[in-house]
């Protein structure tokens, strides 16, 4: 963002400055009139401000205020011909970049306004990195039962109970357990994650526990389990429902214990954990076949935490789409999205089996493939139609990201025209590109209407 404004009440001035950052490659806008330039400033996006000091309505001193308050992090350069000692004082008190006195060095000026870009765009890259990392890990959603749940967390984070998250695939398990742990008096210690259904149940043990160099075939040196890297923090068994029975008594061996034995050791060591479990299957009915202990599910069991399926909280839809657009747009360096009235209720009434992460996956996948600053209705209708469906061949681990992206593209091209009867100049007009690009791309990736 490289865009500057001016509020100087001498139109001459404001052109001169206008004419020599605009052939530095800057866009810039000002206006005579201070009020006025306060509104502009309130609507758009600039990287810095030069204000002059002495002006009529309002002066510089009141401006910046005004300013500042709007968006603390402007960096505003005092342009004036009245540089006292002064007045630089009381405009670097008022939050000031810089001062520059008139008649205004032109060289002295572009060193200003490019430091004060910089530092607007340091903040700006700053604030969407800690947006972006705040969002991946944040519980969204202002629904009740989502309420609910983060005011179980609020009361069980700060005592060292254990909890147990229950919730079908993709519900966000794993974020409500490190909620937890990050609200927890233990937040600057460890979370070790143990993901029970990814580990083949003859190596969950030595996991879990660790075990001794020459205990069995392979184990070539001595390595520490998950429990003790754990050690004063927090132990996350997710999918503790597939934990092998040989497993789970040693679990429960821990938890009563507070000690654990590394496979092929004899030594007890002790440890300090915090256990939170989550399953997506139904423990009370895996007791009844047999497949988990009872005595180690009423241990792990003190705190039970449901989270409901979207389907339930479909509210918080709209929420969850916002924040993912903003996330997923940073990541890969496109512009902010937006998704239409129409276009957000056709996504709230889909069915989302595989619940956030789906539809986390299924906006990225539209940011990606649907190449528009709006998304419309007719966009995810189109790509996410049951019927004849060029997305099968998309997706290849062996692919680079930009062979899934040409492919993708292909794919979207081709729907858009088979729903405008292979249309050009009309589905060049839907996509809100010119003819020619259209043409290009329809040769480019060899299609034609045989596909």
């Amino acid at each position: 963002m490289n865009s500057i404004f001016i509020i100087d009440d001498e139109k001459e001035i404001c052109e001169s400055i206008k004419m020599i950052l605009e052939y530095e490659g800057y866009q810039v806008d000002y206006s005579v009139n201070s009020p006025d330039g306060i509104e502009k400033i309130t609507s758009g996006q600039y990287s810095a401000l030069l204000l002059d000091i002495q002006m009529p309505v309002m002066n510089g001193f009141e401006v910046i205020k005004k300013v500042k308050e709007i968006n603390p992090a402007l960096s505003v350069i005092i342009i004036s011909a009245h540089g006292s000692i002064e007045n630089a004082i009381k405009a670097t008190k008022l939050g000031a970049f810089d001062f520059i006195e008139k008649p205004i060095d032109r060289d002295k000026l572009l060193i200003s306004v490019r430091n004060a870009v910089d530092q607007a765009n340091l903040i700006a890259e700053n604030k969407e990195i800690k947006r972006s990392l705040a969002g991946s890990e944040k519980i969204l959603g202002n629904s009740r039962p989502i309420q609910n749940i983060l005011d179980l967390i609020d009361k069980v984070a700060p005592l060292d109970t254990r909890v147990l998250i229950t919730g079908e695939n993709g519900t966000g398990k794993e974020l409500v357990a490190k909620a937890i742990h990050n609200q927890s008096l233990r937040k600057d210690r460890s979370f070790v994650e143990v993901n029970c259904a990814a580990i083949p149940n003859e190596l969950i043990e030595s996991e879990l526990f660790g075990h001794e160099k020459g205990s069995f075939t392979g184990a070539v040196q001595q390595r520490i389990g998950r429990f003790e890297l754990a050690n004063k923090g927090t132990l996350f068994l997710d999918e503790i429902g597939d934990m092998s029975l040989q497993a789970q008594a040693k679990v429960l061996r821990a938890i009563e214990d507070g000690k654990i034995e590394r496979v092929g050791g004899g030594k007890k060591i002790e440890v300090d954990v915090r256990i939170i479990s989550a399953t997506n299957k139904n423990l009370l009915e895996e007791i009844e076949k047999g497949n988990f202990r009872e005595d180690l599910y009423h241990r792990i069991n003190v705190i039970p935490i449901q989270i409901p399926p979207l389907r339930e909280r479909t509210d918080d839809i709209p929420v969850l789409i916002n924040s993912f657009i903003e996330e997923i747009t940073y990541k890969h360096k496109k512009p902010l999205i937006k998704i239409n009235d129409d276009a957000m209720k056709f996504l709230q009434s889909m069915e989302w089996s595989g619940n956030v992460r789906e539809l986390r996956n299924s906006i990225e996948r539209i940011i990606i493939i649907i190449d528009k600053r709006e998304i419309t209705k007719k966009d995810i209708e189109l790509l996410f139609s049951s019927g004849h469906n060029h997305m099968t061949d998309i997706i290849d681990l062996n692919n680079s990201f930009q062979e899934f992206k040409e492919r993708a593209e292909k794919a979207f091209i081709i729907k858009q025209l088979e729903a405008n009867d292979w249309n050009v100049s009309k589905t060049a007009e839907v996509l809100d590109i010119q003819r020619s690009h259209l043409y290009n791309k329809i040769r480019k990736y060899g299609i034609d209407k045989a596909e």
